[in-house]
C-alpha cells in the first residue's frame, strides 16, 4: 500500500466523504492517489485580505446581527459609503 500524503484520522467529515466516494467508485489505490493530490492543492488559495478586515471589523458584532436563514447580503462601497442589500 502507498504512502499517503493525509492521515484519515485527521480529515474532516466532508472530507471523509469525499474519500469513501472516490474509493467506492474509483477503488483503494487509483482513489487515494487522485485524493491525496486533491489534499495537498487544498489551502493554497491565497486569502483575500478584504476578507479578514471585514471578519475582524464585524466580529465584535456578531451577537446583534440577525440574518434571515438562507439570506444574505452583498456589500458594495460607493462613494465614501458602503451600500448594503440583500440577496435575491
Amino acid at each position: 500500500m502507498a504512502k499517503h500524503s493525509f492521515r484519515e484520522k485527521d480529515l474532516s467529515k466532508g472530507e471523509l466523504r469525499k474519500l469513501t466516494a472516490l474509493r467506492k467508485s474509483l477503488g483503494d489505490e487509483i482513489a487515494d492517489e487522485a485524493f491525496s493530490r486533491w489534499y495537498e492543492r487544498q489551502g493554497t488559495e491565497e486569502s483575500d485580505p478584504n476578507i479578514a478586515i471585514l471578519e475582524k471589523a464585524l466580529h465584535p458584532l456578531l451577537n446583534d446581527l440577525k440574518f434571515p436563514r438562507g439570506g444574505g447580503y452583498t456589500v458594495r462601497r460607493g462613494r465614501g459609503r458602503f451600500i448594503i442589500e440583500p440577496l435575491e
